[in-house]
């Protein structure tokens, strides 16, 4: 009993090796053919590449967008509103409390001068300043006495390069149908530009509820770049000019038209308290014709700081973009 007991186990034993050895055989096979079927779909995946290929300048225009928006994270103004903005496009390149209403200041007489070209009057006719024109509001100072006289020209080349509120108001106020005619028109055309957050009180600025937003103001100046007379008038660094017969000498309130660096279209600069400093500019930076918009700068050289930084970041972010692009 006891060897019969004995030889079924050692078959027993036998058996099992054998099944395990046929198990492993299985195995190995399996293993065998599922390698060669990956080697297999791995060639067959390599035409892939080619679509990958394809959707590179895709991936590549990507890229180039996080590479602008990290450098648009890396732009640091001063100023409480800020837009820059290709001149044609509606895309800002860069942006900060744009949809904001504000004083606006000075930047009025861009608007101003806009309605007086329009109404095409007679710009060697002479203008006179009377006690209409002096600022009782702000209290703000003038070289241009009360009965002094010049030609529209003139007066239009002093307000836009010099901000000369008197000579301004006595612009409007010789407009056909008088002062209130003149703000009239001024809204009106602030409407006919699309500029729907913009108001406009008086011809100066001088009024703190002239009001407008960074975007409006762009489309502006865009719109008044396109006369002729307020591009040259606006970024005249100084001039002469004949007032009730004696030349007086006035200057740009905007110092970068003098600087090399800087390819100025048009100009305009603004102050009042309520507005803080202000500057509107269409410059050509990094080879695109742009609209820099800076409201409420704190500071006397804030504004100018800011319209540095635009330029300088707008210049490094091509640059760099075009070194990826050689390198790629």
């Amino acid at each position: 009993m006891r060897k019969k007991l004995l030889s079924a186990l050692t078959m027993g034993v036998f058996v099992a090796a054998g099944l395990m050895s046929q198990s492993v055989a299985q195995a190995a096979t399996t293993n065998t053919k599922s390698t060669a079927a990956k080697s297999a779909g791995a060639k067959k995946s390599k035409p892939a590449t080619a679509k990958n290929t394809t959707a590179a300048p895709a991936k590549a225009r990507k890229a180039a967008a996080a590479d602008q928006w990290q450098a648009t994270r890396q732009l640091a103004v001063a100023s409480t509103a800020a837009l820059v903005v290709e001149q044609g496009g509606s895309e800002p390149i860069f942006q900060k409390n744009a949809d904001v209403v504000v004083p606006i200041a000075s930047i009025t007489k861009l608007m101003t001068a806009m309605v007086v070209l329009d109404s095409m009057p007679n710009l060697q006719e002479a203008i006179h300043v009377t006690d209409d024109d002096v600022d009782y509001l702000k209290g703000s100072r003038s070289r241009l006495n009360v009965g002094a006289e010049m030609a529209r020209e003139d007066a239009m080349l002093i307000s836009l390069m010099s901000s000369e509120n008197r000579a301004t108001h006595a612009l409007a106020r010789h407009y056909p149908g008088g002062l209130s005619a003149f703000v009239t028109a001024m809204n009106r055309k602030a409407a006919e530009l699309g500029m729907f957050n913009t108001r406009f009180e008086d011809p100066t600025g001088l009024s703190s509820n002239n009001v407008s937003t960074a975007k409006d103001l762009a489309r502006m100046v865009a719109a008044a770049h396109r006369y002729p007379l307020i591009r040259e008038f606006s970024t005249t660094s100084d001039a002469k000019v004949v007032v009730s017969g004696r030349l007086m000498e006035y200057r740009n309130t905007n110092q970068l038209v003098k600087v090399p660096t800087w390819d100025i279209g048009l100009s305009k600069t603004g102050f009042i308290q309520e507005a803080g400093k202000c500057l509107v500019m269409q410059a050509r930076v990094a080879e695109k014709p742009v609209v820099i918009v800076l409201l409420d700068s704190q500071g006397k050289l804030t504004r100018i700081g800011d319209a540095n930084r635009i330029k300088r970041w707008m210049e490094t972010t091509q640059a760099s973009a075009a070194r990826k692009s050689g390198s790629a």
